[in-house]
């Protein structure tokens, strides 16, 4: 099928060479960055200029999926296209939008008639080659009419429907609470290893490719902990300040609404926030592991900003 899409940034871009490798779907594409629109061209995207292009691009009934930062970012682009789409039309966000935005958006888009899905998307840097889980809230007969999108963008049994509109960023945002807790009990692990007083010199490398060998804490975590340590075994080139993009502070406060305990992701977002003064080994293992699985940018030991 024919698809929009917007945002063409570490994952939209690798999002859209998957769609177009499949063969069975065309995109159009718009970024505010020219270099990223003809990079896309590459993959037998038509790189449009405008928004309005974009949607001129399109046959009805037109699917336009949103791949930018949540917020205003994102707040911005659905209200700069519903005037130009038609009744019938659907704007995906794909990105890591609030579940309560999202809600927000739907109405925002059910005044204009348009259909609005709301699809939690997991894979980072690595989609590309093993696919994206996604995790899609919607209206049934949207969701069935765009499936075909979301079954090459997964592996598979890589997608579902879960709910209503909302239902999907807010699924999307409790996996990224447990992201949390499952980075910290490595980092807090590997750091007793590190800094081990009976036993000095441990080869956490070859630690990490044991524990892969069928130990009950495999993981793909684990793998790339494997391949951190390989590039560099004490992670010494970069700093332990550890980000968080917003969902383990929203999986908490969801929790304290709910009155649901969570004491380790809650415990775990206050860690990362202690990083930011600190430079600890386990810091830097997150730092490492979140660059490894999303790219996320990592600040090296000189205080500048890595890839």
């Amino acid at each position: 099928m024919q698809l929009g899409f917007v945002g063409l940034g570490k994952m939209g871009s690798n999002m859209v060479h998957r769609l177009r490798r499949d063969g069975n779907h065309g995109v159009v594409a718009f970024d505010m960055s020219e270099d990223a629109r003809h990079a896309v061209e590459a993959f037998g995207a038509t790189a449009a200029a405008s928004l309005e292009e974009l949607v001129d691009h399109l046959p009805p009934r037109r699917a336009i999926w949103i791949m930018v930062p949540a917020g205003e970012p994102t707040e911005s682009t659905i209200r700069s296209l519903l005037p130009l789409l038609s009744p019938g039309d659907i704007i995906i966000d794909g990105g890591n939008s609030k579940f309560t935005d999202s809600l927000h958006h739907a109405e925002l888009c059910r005044e204009h008639k348009v259909s609005f899905i709301d699809a939690g998307t997991s894979g980072g840097i690595w989609g590309l080659e093993v696919g994206y889980c996604l995790m899609v809230g919607g209206d049934e007969e949207a969701v069935a009419y765009t499936t075909p999108i979301f079954t090459t963008l997964a592996p598979p049994d890589g997608f579902l429907h879960v709910g209503p509109v909302g239902s999907g960023h807010y699924v999307k945002m409790i996996h990224n609470g447990i992201e949390y807790g499952l980075l910290e009990a490595y980092a807090e692990g590997f750091s007793l290893l590190r800094n081990s007083k009976k036993f000095e010199n441990l080869d956490l490398e070859a630690i990490a490719h044991l524990w892969n060998q069928g130990s009950v804490i495999r993981s793909w975590l684990l793998e790339l902990a494997e391949r951190a340590l390989e590039n560099d075994p004490q992670l010494a080139s970069i700093e332990g300040w550890v980000n968080d993009s917003g969902e383990g502070r929203w999986t908490v406060f969801e929790a304290i609404d709910t009155s649901v305990p969570v004491p380790v992701l809650a415990l775990s977002l206050m860690a990362r926030f202690s990083s930011r003064g600190e430079d600890e080994f386990g810091n830097r293992m997150i730092a490492a592991l979140r660059n490894e699985f999303g790219g996320h940018a990592m600040k090296a030991q000189n205080g500048k900003e890595g890839a």
